[in-house]
């Protein structure tokens, strides 16, 4: 069999095995946001946290309880971290430096979760599974639960309420994404992940000595790591290393769990404004420039551009045999357009248009399809837009799921997708002009700028995959990408969230025979075209200093 046709066949499994899953996950999905009732356990949690569960609140009062559960959050992580070296189950690391410290709270609360650290050689098994680990569930439930509240604002009438943000953050957790955990972690383990809270041990003796390596909860932090789109790995090799991904076997289904909730969640968003085709157009929309970046990802790395790469059968450096290109190419496209940060493979040892496809995937807001309800409104804000431009072109309000988009709602998008790049440009450009932060390039040239490039657009787009080459463990990048993941992930939310308490004031409007059908294959193809045109015009300068002139070198 060849190498491209097993890269095929592995994509139709993965099409098949979401497509198996999209209708019951979504329909469920939806059923958890829109009960009414609650579980004796989380009436337990209600009670210890002290909240009331039945209270509706505006959007105002959601964005306090989002913020406040995250800076409680990011206090509790970094004072465990700084607490390392007192605390039972170290491993005998020491603390964390402060600045390491906060740039590794802000990591795994903003979803991100970036890595200036070797895991396997800093974090002991308190601070992994009792601090990143349940960040893990916690930040994914905190993105799907604002995803919520904006499919609330298009499904509400003159209410103004988006719902409850504690109900939401622990039916997240508790009905959603525990059980899926537990499940994908037996699956893991007997793929052959590692399950333990063994101590470090030497491993065989080799000519310069002995290796150390020690155990952990890996398969558990795993599960949640690709299903919530976290990407923080247990070892610093993330999943090209075997503890963490052994097989091919394991790859695929790593690859499933990281798409499974953010493709279904469209579905979920259908069945809550009551139109299962308005999911089907976004879900149709996503798919569409999946695929396409994976088409385009396997074309540049399996392209021959020289006798070592005949040999090879393509651009194999920095990628696990394993996996092979096409285990690896697909293993980026999936973590580069969600907000996972996983990788099974260095994204710098791609060919130059092959590392400009994975930031791009990042910089067009990871909606296709996302991370866990991030996508979802990335991708809704993206539909008011593309609603918007076709108003203008027709000369008529543009309406969106019965919504008037005013000038209010237009603003509110704008801000949303100008935040993040304003963020990411910003900061390189501030990294490049600067005498020190130059010094952490590996490399010079275009391909150093990438490095700078890729991690401020993974730090702010709160993805947390590294391109590699770059040493991000200095006091400049440890606070300018703390900073960046902070600021890109709360502030698109206060956006949201005020869009959303916008739109669930007012009365919806009926549909006319000069109502765009946002239904309809034709809107999604504008808002493909939105997306696309959108990001070019953002970053395409800054990508032509970089991987497009890298690649056009080569």
């Amino acid at each position: 069999m060849s190498p491209v046709l097993a890269g095929v066949l592995q994509v139709l499994a993965l099409v098949v095995a979401l497509g198996l899953v999209y209708r019951p996950l979504g329909d469920h999905m939806a059923r958890v946001y829109s009960s009414e009732k609650h579980l004796r356990v989380e009436k337990w949690i209600y009670r210890a946290v002290g909240v009331d569960p039945n209270t509706r609140m505006r959007w105002p009062a959601y964005l306090r309880g989002v913020l406040a559960f995250s800076a409680v959050s990011v206090l509790f992580l970094y004072l465990l971290q700084r607490l390392q070296g007192s605390l039972p189950g170290s491993l005998g690391f020491v603390s964390i430096d402060p600045d390491q410290a906060f740039n590794t709270a802000a990591s795994f609360v903003a979803n991100t979760n970036w890595q200036s650290y070797y895991g396997e050689q800093a974090m002991g098994h308190v601070v992994q599974t009792g601090g990143l680990a349940v960040q893990n569930f916690v930040s994914a439930a905190v993105g799907i639960a604002v995803a919520v509240a904006l499919v609330r604002g298009f499904a509400g009438s003159r209410t103004g309420e988006l719902g409850n943000f504690w109900a939401d953050l622990v039916r997240g957790t508790v009905r959603i994404l525990l059980p899926i955990a537990v499940v994908g972690a037996l699956v893991l383990v007997a793929c052959g992940v590692i399950q333990n809270f063994s101590g470090i041990h030497e491993v065989g003796q080799f000519t310069g000595g002995s290796q150390q390596w020690n155990g952990g909860a890996a398969a558990s932090q795993e599960v949640i790591k690709e299903l919530g789109t976290n990407g923080g790995g247990y070892f610093n090799a993330n999943s090209s290393h075997p503890f963490e991904n052994p097989n091919g076997l394991s790859n695929l289904f790593e690859i499933f769990l990281i798409l499974v909730i953010p493709f279904a969640l469209t579905r979920t968003f259908g069945r809550m404004v009551g139109s299962l085709k308005q999911g089907y157009a976004i879900l149709g929309t996503m798919a569409t420039i999946w695929l396409g970046f994976i088409a385009l990802m396997m074309w540049t790395e399996y392209a021959h551009h020289g006798p070592a790469f005949d040999i090879a059968g393509g651009a194999m450096e920095g990628k696990e045999t394993r996996f092979g290109i096409a285990g690896s190419s697909i293993f980026a496209v999936a973590t580069t357009l969600t907000s996972t940060g996983a990788v099974n493979s260095f994204h710098s040892s791609y060919t130059g248009l092959g590392g400009g496809i994975t930031m791009l995937g990042m910089q067009l807001g990871e909606i296709a399809p996302g991370g866990v309800g991030s996508g979802l409104y990335g991708m809704l804000v993206m539909a008011v837009i593309a609603v918007f431009i076709a108003g203008l072109m027709v000369g008529r309000t543009p309406e969106y799921l019965g919504k008037k988009i005013g000038t209010r709602e237009i603003k509110l998008a704008a801000c949303y997708i100008l935040i993040t790049p304003a963020l990411v440009l910003c900061f390189t450009a501030a990294a490049m002009a600067l005498p020190t932060p130059p010094h952490s390039m590996l490399n010079s040239g275009a391909h150093g700028f990438s490095e700078v490039l890729y991690a401020y657009t993974s730090g702010a787009n709160n993805n947390g995959s590294a391109f590699a080459g770059l040493n991000a463990d200095t006091q400049w990048f440890n606070t300018t990408i703390g900073l960046a993941m902070l600021l890109g992930r709360f502030l698109p939310m206060v956006f949201i969230l005020a869009l959303a308490g916008s739109l669930a004031e007012q009365k919806p409007v009926p549909a006319t025979v000069g109502t765009l059908g946002t239904h309809k294959p034709l809107f999604s193809g504008l808002l493909a075209g939105t997306i696309l045109i959108i990001a070019g015009l953002t970053y395409f300068p800054a990508l032509a200093l970089g991987p497009l002139a890298e690649g056009l070198a080569s």
